[in-house]
C-alpha cells in the first residue's frame, strides 16, 4: 500500500507543478515515501516558489540567503528584493526595478491561468505603482535610492521637500519628498517604515515633477505648472523622453484596468473582478494607452507597433491567447515602453518549477 500511495502522490506533483501550485506540491511530498534528501529539496524549492509568487518582500531575504537553492533563483531574486538596512551594499530594487518587474510580468500569467482574479489586479496595482521610477531609472542611474537621490534634487533654486505655494506637490508627496531626504539617517526600524509608507509616494512625487500640462496629449491629474531646477536641470532632449514616457506610466496608473484595484477589496470575497472583467478593462486600457498623441511623442507607439498589430492585440480574447502568450496582450511592451529598454517576463518561477521535475524524474528513473 505504501508504494501505491507513493506512486499515486509523485503523479499528482506533475500536474500540480503545471500551474506551478507550489503550496500544494509542498503539502504532498510532506507525506510522500521519498527519500529524505529529495523531500528537503523539493519542499525548498516549493517553499521558495509559493513565497515568490505572494511577492512578499520579507520572504526576498529568505529566499536570498537560501544555499540550497540554484543560483539561477537566488540571483534574481536577491536583484529583485529591498535592502533591510539603510546602509547595506546589496541595493537591490532601489539600484534597478527590472528585475522586480521581470518576477512580476511572470508571476501575473499564472495566477490568470489559475484564474485568481484578485492576485491578477494587486500586481497591476503593483506595476503601476512603481512605474514613475522605472521611467526615471535612465536618468537618475538607480531607482529612487534614497542614499542618492537627495543629491540630484537637492540643486540650487529647487522646490523638493519645500513648502513654497509655487510647488505643485500635494500634501501627501512634499511630506513623502521631505521624508526620502533623511530616509538613511535613522535605524532599521524607521528605514523599514520608509519602504512600507513613503516610497512609492515618492515614485508619485517625480512622476509630478516629470508632468506638465501638454496640449494635444490625454489630460492628467495633477501636473506641475512650474518647473523648478529638479526638472529644468536636465538636457531638453532628456526632459521630453522623459516626460513622455513619465505620461505613459501615469495614463496605466488611472487606466480602468488598474481602477479594478479599488473594487476588489484584499480580504474579502465580495466586488472581486471576474477575469472577464479585467480582460475587457484591459482592452479599453490599451485602446487609451495606444491612441497616437498629436505631438506624436506616444513612446509605446514608437516600439514598432504596427497599427494591425494595436488591433490585434486590443482585441485578441485571453482565453485563446494560449500557455506562452501574454493574458493581456502588450503589457510587457507598455512596461519596457516606460522604462525605455526592454523588460521582459523572467524565468525565476519556471526554473524552480522545472528544477523540481528534474529532482522528481531523476528519482523515478533510479527506482526503475
Amino acid at each position: 500500500m505504501g508504494r501505491r500511495h507513493s506512486r499515486t502522490g509523485a503523479d499528482i506533483l506533475p500536474a500540480l507543478l503545471a500551474e506551478y501550485r507550489f503550496g500544494g506540491v509542498a503539502t504532498v511530498v510532506r507525506v510522500l515515501d521519498l527519500p529524505g534528501a529529495v523531500k528537503e529539496r523539493v519542499e525548498v524549492l516549493a517553499l521558495a516558489g509559493e513565497r515568490l509568487l505572494d511577492l512578499d518582500a520579507e520572504d526576498f531575504d529568505h529566499i536570498a540567503a537560501q544555499k540550497a537553492l540554484p543560483e539561477e533563483v537566488v540571483a534574481p531574486v536577491r536583484a529583485a528584493r529591498f535592502p533591510r538596512r539603510p546602509d547595506e551594499p546589496e541595493r537591490g530594487s532601489l539600484r534597478s526595478l527590472v528585475p522586480l518587474y521581470a518576477l512580476m510580468l511572470e508571476a501575473l500569467p499564472i495566477r490568470w491561468r489559475r484564474r485568481e482574479p484578485i492576485h491578477v489586479v494587486v500586481l497591476l496595482h503593483l506595476i503601476a505603482e512603481y512605474l514613475p521610477f522605472l521611467a526615471w531609472e535612465p536618468v537618475l542611474r538607480h531607482a529612487g535610492d534614497p542614499l542618492l537621490l537627495p543629491a540630484f534634487v537637492s540643486v540650487p533654486g529647487g522646490r523638493w521637500g519645500g513648502r513654497t505655494p509655487e510647488c505643485d506637490q500635494n500634501a501627501v508627496q512634499r511630506s513623502a519628498s521631505a521624508r526620502v531626504m533623511t530616509a538613511t539617517r535613522g535605524d532599521v526600524p524607521g528605514w523599514q517604515a520608509y519602504l512600507d509608507r513613503y516610497h512609492s509616494r515618492v515614485a508619485d512625487a517625480l512622476a509630478r515633477c516629470a508632468s506638465h500640462p501638454m496640449p494635444g496629449r490625454p489630460r492628467l491629474s495633477g501636473v506641475c505648472r512650474s518647473p523648478c531646477p529638479v526638472w529644468t536641470q536636465l538636457p531638453e532632449d532628456v526632459r521630453d523622453d522623459l516626460a513622455a514616457r513619465v505620461h505613459l506610466a501615469r495614463m496605466f496608473a488611472e487606466s480602468p484596468v488598474v481602477e479594478l484595484r479599488h473594487h476588489a477589496p484584499v480580504g474579502h470575497f465580495f466586488g472581486v473582478p471576474s477575469p472577464e472583467e479585467i480582460a475587457d478593462a484591459w482592452r479599453r486600457t490599451w485602446v487609451r494607452l495606444t491612441r497616437p498623441w498629436q505631438d506624436g511623442a506616444n513612446p509605446l507607439l514608437a516600439r514598432e507597433l504596427s497599427q494591425e498589430d494595436v488591433a490585434r492585440s486590443a482585441q485578441l480574447p485571453p482565453s485563446t491567447t494560449g500557455a506562452a502568450a501574454e493574458p493581456l496582450p502588450g503589457l510587457t511592451d507598455m512596461v519596457s515602453a516606460v522604462a525605455g529598454r526592454e523588460v521582459r517576463a523572467g524565468t525565476v518561477l519556471r526554473t524552480i518549477r522545472d528544477t523540481m521535475l528534474e529532482t522528481l524524474d531523476a528519482l523515478r528513473d533510479d527506482t526503475r
